[in-house]
């Protein structure tokens, strides 16, 4: 994309939009779609303002049951609240915490205690019986508001999956049992090509632009398993799908809870676009070290207190963070993991103004 000087007029405000957690979001007058400035800086690296996250569209569909079974249904119609739970794509029963806002497996049960039996309890999902074409027309007006439309998948390929299949104790054994192993690397490969297939099923019924799969691999203190493990069992599964989705043309983010900076070079040779890590880890030094390799969502470290501060003291924390994290060469987004209340009319405004005239530079 041609880089585009900044002009005051874009400060206009077109709109506004409900806010996460209460209140609107302004919409500026931005020189591109904001579907065509996330594919410039997701895909492309090559972006046109600093990502703060209201340029995507994000979508879960109740067409794929681990969204429902999670309580976490984002899609053209309202998914009612006392459906959350039940069975994911793979029978596993789950129960939806209201209190928690999320959903858990129910214990007690699990569909495997040896991977080695994996052929003989985990049953595939046929997607192919799903109503895609009902789906698709259910969000044909979602999916066309002018946003960059990313994909999540939940409940992991990869190990968060087989924590859902095995419970977490078993799950972290069978990462580290050679008895096991060769068994692991099998059920590894077909999840991959079930989520392989699940592109292709979105991408033929959906405008898809990117996608986000989920696979947490630690706690708020270290990683669940060992770089080795990482690399034996899910790195070349992790590459295989990165590789896959750019072949399409497309993004692809991962999200990765826990304390795992120190896994981060294996996300970027498994291919990923975008890793926002939680705010346990050094997400600054991570930026510095890895963010001309990939995009990192970076916490900011001085932060000010939105109910005492100046409209030039907030102006000014926008103008630092944009001075210190759009360096050339390295891109970052706006951490999810931020305090939403930093983000005031005047942050907002001036995060915006000062990144478009960095990056148009």
């Amino acid at each position: 994309m041609t880089k585009v000087p900044f002009d005051e007029k874009e400060l206009k405000i077109v709109r506004e939009e409900p806010a996460f957690g209460g209140g609107t979001t302004p919409i500026y007058d931005f020189p591109v779609s904001m579907k065509e400035a996330s594919i410039a800086a997701y895909r492309d690296k090559k972006p046109v303002w600093l990502m703060t996250g209201i340029e995507q569209n994000l979508f879960t569909p109740s067409i794929i049951p681990d969204n429902c079974a999670r309580g976490f249904v984002i899609e053209g119609a309202p998914y009612p609240r006392e459906k959350f739970g039940g069975k994911d794509m793979f029978g596993v029963e789950w129960k939806y915490v209201d209190v928690a806002g999320g959903s858990m497996v129910v214990p007690g049960n699990p569909l495997l205690e040896d991977v080695n039996d994996w052929k003989e309890k985990i049953v595939f999902p046929d997607i192919d019986s799903w109503d895609w074409e009902g789906s698709a027309k259910l969000n044909k007006e979602y999916l066309s508001n002018g946003k960059a439309n990313l994909m999540w998948f939940l409940n992991g390929c990869w190990f968060e999956r087989l924590i859902s299949f095995m419970d977490f104790e078993e799950a972290a054994v069978a990462m580290i049992d050679e008895e096991q192993e060769d068994a692991l690397k099998e059920l590894f490969h077909e999840l991959t090509s079930l989520y392989l297939r699940l592109v292709d099923k979105s991408l033929e019924y959906y405008d898809i632009d990117g996608f986000c799969i989920h696979d947490d691999w630690g706690s708020q203190m270290a990683p669940f398993f060992s770089e080795e493990a990482a690399r034996n069992l899910i790195l070349p599964e992790m590459k295989r799908f990165t590789d896959y989705i750019h072949s399409k043309g497309k993004y692809v983010e991962l999200h990765s809870c826990g304390h795992i900076e120190d896994r981060v070079k294996i996300f970027v040779e498994a291919g990923f676009d975008m890793w926002t890590p939680m705010p346990m880890n050094d997400t600054i030094k991570l930026y510095e070290e890895y963010g001309d390799k990939i995009i990192i969502g970076v916490v900011y470290d001085k932060p000010f207190d939105p109910a005492t501060a100046t409209e030039e003291e907030q102006r000014a924390a926008a103008r630092d963070y944009v001075e210190r994290f759009t360096k050339p060469g390295r891109l970052c987004t706006w951490s999810t993991y931020n305090n939403p209340g930093l983000m005031t009319r005047a942050f907002r405004e001036e995060l915006y103004k000062a990144s478009r005239i960095s990056y148009s530079k």
